[in-house]
This record gives structure tokens, sequence and C-alpha cells, in this order.
């Protein structure tokens, strides 16, 4: 079961790359040649490094039955990962790459005085979000549709953000940590869910991949320190960030 899922994972990827270049570009400013270097992109990078790392390309929406697939909670451990939040019931949280919200929606019951707030980038998640909020009834979740390099939160109005196997895609990461980081409350945090790149038993590509060091020298350069790194998930590591 878990070869086909990483056969299907490939292709997933293929297909999401495809509509992603047959779509418009964003609106997003152009690359700062000091704060990133360009070169031939790899077969599952775009050309773009920063801190020495290449970006690894963007899944598309048409990866959307991945993300719900039914082995997801086992295969992943979701629960555990709810659980290691540690969320207060009057939280706000933004999810950020929420995708379909498997995690949106999880998280949704749990902050029955907060909410979640669901950020992404593609038009056709936000569409599966709105989807998903009125058959949960889940009156506490609000889809927000950002950019490549905004996610358009309000400065100092989230508790916590939450990004699962969606960083390392960021087209623009110091932007886009820049405004999460400025979206936080004092006291609040950033929290990384990537897969292990110190494991090479972990079946993910390696550009979709990210260590504790890669990430705690990403997240220096825009004045957030690593609090905490849970290693509680079978595949992934869930590192905690602040100012």
């Amino acid at each position: 079961m878990q070869k086909f899922w990483i056969l299907y994972f490939a292709l997933w990827l293929s297909c999401g790359l495809v509509w992603a270049q047959q779509q418009p570009a964003l609106s997003s400013p152009p690359y700062p040649t000091k704060i990133y270097q360009v070169r031939k992109p790899s077969r599952d990078g775009i050309g773009k490094l920063y801190q020495g790392r290449e970006i690894a390309q963007v899944m598309g929406h048409l990866g959307a039955s991945w993300l719900e697939r039914p082995e997801r909670e086992r295969e992943e451990r979701t629960d555990l990962l709810l659980k290691a939040l540690n969320l207060k019931p009057t939280d706000v949280v933004a999810d950020i790459g929420a995708g379909t919200g498997f995690f949106t929606f999880l998280v949704a019951p749990e902050l029955p005085r907060g909410k979640v707030l669901a950020v992404d980038i593609q038009p056709e998640m936000i569409a599966y979000l709105n989807e998903g909020k009125a058959k949960h009834k889940a009156a506490n979740v609000e889809p927000v549709l950002g950019t490549e390099s905004d996610p358009k939160l309000t400065t100092n109005s989230i508790d916590l953000a939450i990004l699962i196997d969606a960083y390392h895609e960021f087209s623009y990461p110091r932007e886009m940590m820049q405004h999460i980081a400025s979206a936080l409350k004092p006291g609040g945090r950033i929290v990384l869910v990537e897969y292990r790149a110190e494991d090479p038993n972990v079946p993910i590509k390696e550009l979709h991949k990210l260590s504790v060091a890669q990430a705690t020298k990403e997240m220096k350069v825009v004045g957030l320190n690593l609090l905490k790194n849970d290693d509680r998930l079978p595949q992934q590591h869930i590192m905690f960030f602040g100012k």
C-alpha cells in the first residue's frame, strides 16, 4: 500500500506541475537578487535558491484527492500533531497552505471561542474550503486567498500559524515569513511540519523534505528562533518557532 501511495504522490506532483505551468503567474514582486539566486531548475525544483536550498515545485489543486485520502490520518498521525499544538479554546490559528482543509477542519472544533484562518493561494482550494465550511458547519473557519508573497493576515492577529508540508514550496519564503511573523500576537508561535530530510528512509523526494538545521537557518533570517522540535510523528518534524 505504501508503494502505491508513493507512486500516486509522484503522479499528483506531475499533474500539479502541469496545472501550475498553465496558469498565469500570481502578482508577486520580482526576485531580489541579494535574497534569491537563480540557476537551471533541477527535476523537482524551480531553479530559485534561498539560503542554499532550491525551492520545490508547487503542487496544484488536481492533487486534492491525495490530501483527503482515507489513510492520511493513520499515515501522518494528524491526531498526534493536533495534541502537540496544545491549543487554547480562544486561539486564532492560521493554517497556511490549507489546501482542501483536511487539517483546518480538525482544528476548528478545538477552538470554540477562537477561529481558523484557512489561507491558500489557489482559488480552487478556497472553493474546497468554503464547501468544507458548509459541510462541517464550521462557522469559525474563514478562508483567506493569499498570494505567493503575502498571506493577507492582519498584523498582531494570530496566536499560531501552522504550515504543513508547505513552507518548502514557498516561492517567496522570506517575504511570506516576514508577513506571518508580523501577524503573530505577543507569545505567538509558528509551526513548520516538514518531512525529515535527515532520514533517508522517508519516501519523499528530497526537495519536498526539510531538515531542522535548514529550517532554523531560514527562520533566523526573519527574527524567529527554534523553540522546540517535536519528533512524535512517524515521518515529519514538528518545529516550533517564535520571536
